[in-house]
């Protein structure tokens, strides 16, 4: 039986140690990652991120800057990579911004405009303030969300042909100082870099390595 084209994309798809910097990623296959970031699934349809990309020379410029007192080895996925994402959470997701998503919901036909049905959709932010600590922060959460955002778009990348690299090796609070603007009080703590490996560097010809299925997975 042939091989589900899943498991290929999963088979063959590595993160990248050394990136190509002659490749440019198409701005097709851009958009087609732009999008899958947009469509993933969250909790509550919270959708509690913000994606920053890093493509100029001088967003990269800036964010190479935020590498200036630790992981200085990651810097030169900055340089060499195609594009960079920064996947930032927000910290404090608040009702308010819940009725963003709900609203949006009922504009695209998810439910009805009458305050009966609005508020009954907004009830599902009590899972939300379940999250929060003392001071309303909530960040534990949201960051995980983003988590489904960076799984998501590793498998697009692969069916792509695409590389990347997740990076938590990045300095959160340079890299808020450095976008505050653009972040808007939102957090990054993990990274995506995108591009094409170099064909004699890294891990480009190693094969594949997981631990077997035993040692992971249990069928009850």
């Amino acid at each position: 039986m042939d091989k589900h084209p899943i498991i290929t994309d999963l088979e063959t798809r590595k993160t990248s140690k050394h990136y190509d910097p002659t490749r440019r990623v198409s701005s097709e296959d851009m958009e087609v990652l732009y999008e899958s970031l947009r469509l993933t699934a969250s909790s509550i349809n919270s959708q509690p991120w913000k994606f920053i990309v890093i493509e100029s020379e001088e967003a990269k410029g800036r964010l190479e800057k935020t590498f200036a007192r630790k992981n200085f080895h990651n810097k030169k996925h900055i340089t060499d990579g195609s594009h960079v994402i920064l996947l930032a959470h927000n910290p404090r997701y608040a009702i308010e911004d819940f009725a963003k998503v709900v609203d949006t919901d009922i504009a695209n036909g998810r439910g009805d405009n009458s305050s009966e049905s609005r508020n009954r959709a907004l009830s599902k932010f009590s899972f939300a303030e379940s999250k929060m600590d003392a001071t309303r922060n909530n960040a534990e959460w949201t960051k995980a969300q983003v988590y489904i955002a960076l799984g998501n778009a590793l498998h697009v990348l692969a069916r792509l042909d695409v590389d990347g690299t997740p990076m938590e090796g990045i300095d959160p609070e340079l890299i808020s100082e450095e976008f505050e603007q653009e972040l808007d009080g939102y957090v990054c703590e993990v990274a995506l870099v995108v591009g094409y490996h170099h064909p004699e560097g890294g891990n480009a010809k190693l094969p594949k390595s997981r631990l077997p299925r035993k040692d992971v997975l249990k069928i009850l």
